[in-house]
């Protein structure tokens, strides 16, 4: 049965994700979709059971005055079809209410629900550009994720299910004592409006304290994982203690808040206490009052005190639970800041495959800049013929890994167009193009997977014998047949560890290697392929880059100008512009930057720009 529950909501919603909408009840309303109808049963259950026990409340009442005015030995005759309902209710309908309430709650929405949230978020994060990511820590988007997701099901569910229960009982409460004794019910019509007033002061401060906590939360976490992100850095320089530092003061500002809040708890707490002291004292005043004059029965007394007693105990649960509404009113508010951003680089609506048949690239000019400032690329134009292979080279900052990120269309342009086979790239499908690149990049960063999964993230679809003979290609083979990880994995089966830090930078660069191998790309990116590599592995690895680039157009980066001295031609770029073109040996007697960084090189300054 409870499988059963479990499976009546998806928590992967197969739909693409779009932007998620601004407005805290469109945000909301957003990821409710497919949730609807048991947020609604739980609602309908959570009412139900509000007004079944307040009405136990009132048969309480009705019994006190039954045993203070009928005989016993003619109760049972008199009342017995009323304690007959009263017991079936008791024994049958409210213990399957609560079953089924719990049910809807337990199985149906407090884990699919957060998960489907967490599942449309990541997906659509997945679809933001490059530029998103680099500009924040991402392990604060991965909290915001977390956060977000659990606080979008605490506020829905709070708000249908714990404040409806409120709202029903509360009401159902003032209709039994009205019913019982008009008189009685001023004193619960008092203490409402002092709690609604207690509640209009605090629960803002609450929510807000709550919105910049749940940021300063995001960022504790954020410098905390950089911190182990790269901690091969820090012990590297010995800033142990620095880091430390870095870390507190990001807590010092997260206990801020707590204490913040706590302070705003403690008030909060003190003053509900002893306005349900105040409701007590005089409900009991007034009841003795009018019973003195014999104006209420002691049934009535018997309600309304013990409703008073109710509500001295509930007040601290409903205290808590709409200042925990508000919290998570303040969390979704701040993740939303984050899970809403629109995406930078998106597909048009009639975006079609990229069919790539010879692989000729036209650059048109092309323009771009970061953040609005002077441009990175200006007005560039640069053809590369089908199976052309081309070297980029200048200084550090000229423009050559931009200008690859541009053909791989993590950024749109300001101007021009990039074209592959006449197709502009900003018209075809983001992943159908890069799908059609490979690329070795100089910084490799691996999936924390094992080196199977990490080489057939290529083509997943490869064989075992394409997936080892790639990596044979890429002399890769036989160090990952000596590879253990503290599991007892070995060999393809261990564990990279995260970014591949379990590996040497060689190694590293040599699986990724062995993954664009597999890809088969009929365009292929070489950011310093090689750089991590040592002299005697490297020349194997460049017989294997040489098989590969066969009938590839490739585009290669190098700081290093032996490794690409040999390419087809050689690109020169300074301040985004092309300024020399040829192969080696023309740029060599043209005396300009190429000459230049040509001879500082040779004269052994190996792998350093001017």
């Amino acid at each position: 049965m409870l499988r059963f529950f479990e499976r009546l909501t998806n928590p992967y919603p197969e739909p693409e994700p779009g932007q998620p909408p601004k407005g805290l009840y469109r945000f909301c309303r957003y990821y409710m979709r497919g949730m609807e109808w048991p947020l609604l049963l739980m609602t309908l259950c959570s009412a139900l059971l509000a007004m079944l026990e307040v009405s136990l409340f009132g048969f309480l009442g009705q019994l006190v005055d039954w045993l203070s005015n009928k005989q016993p030995d003619t109760f049972w005759q008199e009342e017995g079809d009323t304690l007959t309902l009263v017991g079936v209710v008791l024994l049958i309908g409210l213990p399957l209410l609560v079953v089924l309430h719990s049910l809807i709650v337990h199985q149906v929405l407090l884990g699919n629900f957060p998960m489907s949230v967490r599942w449309l978020a990541h997906r659509y994060l997945l679809r933001q550009s490059l530029s998103f990511y680099q500009n924040d820590f991402a392990g604060r988007i991965a909290t915001k994720v977390m956060q977000t997701s659990l606080a979008v099901r605490e506020a829905v569910m709070k708000l249908l299910d714990v404040l409806v229960y409120i709202a029903v009982y509360f009401l159902s409460m003032l209709v039994l004592v009205a019913q019982s004794d008009l008189r009685l019910m001023f004193p619960l019509l008092g203490w409402l409006v002092g709690y609604c007033l207690l509640m209009w002061y605090f629960v803002p401060r609450l929510r807000d304290v709550s919105a910049i906590q749940a940021d300063a939360r995001s960022s504790m976490t954020g410098r905390i994982v950089d911190s182990y992100t790269n901690i091969s850095t820090v012990k590297l320089f010995s800033y142990s203690q620095r880091e430390s530092d870095y870390a507190r003061e990001s807590m010092d500002g997260f206990l801020t808040t707590v204490y913040r809040q706590m302070r705003l708890a403690t008030g909060l707490n003190v003053t509900v206490q002893c306005l349900n002291y105040l409701l007590l004292f005089i409900t009991t005043a007034v009841s003795i009052y009018l019973w003195s004059f014999s104006l209420v029965t002691v049934g009535a007394i018997a309600i309304a005190i013990s409703l008073a007693l109710r509500l001295n105990g509930m007040s601290q649960w409903i205290m808590w639970e709409v200042s925990m509404l508000f919290e998570n009113i303040g969390t979704v508010n701040d993740g939303m800041n984050t899970l809403s951003q629109p995406l930078d680089v998106t597909d048009r609506s009639d975006a079609k495959p990229l069919v790539v048949e010879t692989g000729a690239i036209r650059f048109n000019d092309v323009s771009f800049h970061y953040d609005k400032r002077e441009g990175v690329i200006e007005h560039l134009n640069l053809d590369i013929r089908p199976g052309e292979k081309v070297g980029l080279v200048g200084r550090s900052g000229a423009g050559k890994s931009t200008l690859v990120n541009l053909l791989l269309r993590f950024h749109d342009l300001a101007d021009g167009q990039i074209l592959i086979d006449g197709q502009d790239i900003s018209r075809v499908q983001q992943d159908s193009l890069r799908h059609q690149i490979g690329m070795v990049t100089q910084d490799t960063s691996l999936l924390h997977r094992s080196v199977r999964d990490n080489i057939l993230y290529g083509h997943p679809d490869a064989s075992e014998a394409q997936m080892i003979d790639a990596a044979r290609r890429a002399e890769a083979h036989e160090f990952i047949l000596g590879l253990s990880d503290p599991q007892g994995r070995t060999g393809y089966d261990a564990q990279v560890g995260e970014r591949g830090v379990k590996l040497s930078g060689g190694q590293r660069q040599r699986i990724a290697i062995a993954r664009v191998i597999l890809k088969d790309a009929p365009i292929l990116i070489l950011d310093e392929a090689t750089s991590a590599l040592d002299s005697e592995v490297e020349a194997d690895i460049q017989r294997g880059l040489s098989n590969l680039m066969q009938g590839k157009t490739v585009i290669a980066i190098a700081h290093r100008l032996s490794t690409i001295a040999a390419m087809d031609r050689l690109i020169v770029l300074d301040q985004g512009r092309i300024v020399e073109q040829g192969n080696h040996h023309q740029l060599v007697q043209q005396g300009g930057i190429y000459a230049q960084l040509w001879a500082h090189q040779s004269g052994g300054f190996i792998g350093m720009d001017t």
